[in-house]
């Protein structure tokens, strides 16, 4: 159920961009594919990052409840709902993305696995009408002139590391994904100039100081801008480097994404969130000019009486 409702789809739309595609360069049909994918996730992730925005807004505010909670961890929770539901804010908006991105990655591995263990599979694991486009005809005809490179540089079907070595064109990608993952996550991480690391905390914990849990969390929460690149690292570096060109174009549109999303006016933002309140609020401010002016004018008036 898994092949055929996620990875053949998956794979099909990969080898339809790569047939019709002038020259029919793998590397370039999938960085072509990736971006399409990075289009078609676009209005569940700027919904994502619209989240993430509110979330550091209310940060200030959640410092304040946290102190009028005076350690009263249910208290705390409760006010701390009443806030997200005042600003609409849900605390597990970002997961969706999450976990649909997740049968994409994994659809995406499976299909490549195929290619890289027998080519043929772009034309027998591809649905009827795909194998009857000329240039899929040619490949059944000669599947030599299957390019599975990046413009004839980086042989995608390799390995970073691999049994003849390091391949080092794919460890360059495989690097370079890493590095734009460590400033996409940095990019969406609140900024806080008191904040502590962990380490700080847990010795003063060790001091007898008490550590917040917020605090830690947080912490925690900073910490894994270098775990995550380092998982990405260790998971692609031994397996065909398409994959890591995937994450790496993925990485690189994501980045420019947040930077269009978070670069937005507040107004804008919290009007997609909450119309509601912020249509009243902004209708409330252009209000105030006009009533000022025709207070203005009455006064005049009396003036000249």
């Amino acid at each position: 159920m898994f092949t055929t409702l996620i990875v053949q789809p998956i794979f099909n739309l990969l080898v339809l961009i790569y047939a019709l595609l002038p020259g029919h360069n793998f590397g370039l049909a999938i960085i072509i594919f990736t971006i399409v994918v990075r289009l078609l996730l676009w209005p569940l992730l700027k919904k994502q990052l619209h989240q993430t925005k509110m979330m550091r807004q209310v940060a200030p505010e959640l410092k304040r409840i946290k102190a009028a909670a005076k350690g009263n961890r249910q208290e705390e929770s409760r006010l701390m709902m009443e806030l997200y539901k005042e600003k609409g804010i849900s605390p597990f908006g970002s997961i969706g993305l999450v976990i649909l991105q997740i049968p994409i990655l994994l659809g995406l591995y499976s299909g490549l696995r195929r290619v890289v263990a027998n080519p043929h599979e772009l034309i027998s694991f591809s649905y009827g009408p795909l194998q009857h486009l000329p240039w899929m005809k040619d490949l059944a005809a000669n599947i030599h002139r299957f390019d599975g490179t990046l413009f004839g540089v980086v042989h995608l079907t390799r390995a970073a590391n691999g049994p003849g070595g390091v391949y080092w064109p794919a460890m360059i990608i495989v690097i370079a994904s890493a590095v734009v993952q460590f400033f996409q996550s940095k990019q969406l991480m609140p900024k806080d100039k008191d904040a502590r690391s962990l380490r700080t905390i847990l010795k003063s914990a060790g001091n007898g100081k008490a550590a917040d849990q917020s605090e830690v969390n947080a912490a925690v929460g900073r910490s894994t801008r270098f775990l995550l690149p380092g998982m990405i690292f260790l998971f692609t570096v031994n397996i065909a480097s398409a994959l890591s060109l995937y994450w790496l174009v993925g990485g690189i549109v994501a980045y420019i994404q947040q930077s269009i999303v978070l670069r937005e006016d507040t107004t804008e933002m919290e009007a997609e969130v909450d119309g509601k309140k912020v249509t009243a609020e902004v209708l409330a401010e252009t209000k105030k000019p006009a009533a000022k002016s025709v207070k203005a004018s009455k006064q005049r008036k009396k003036q000249r009486r």
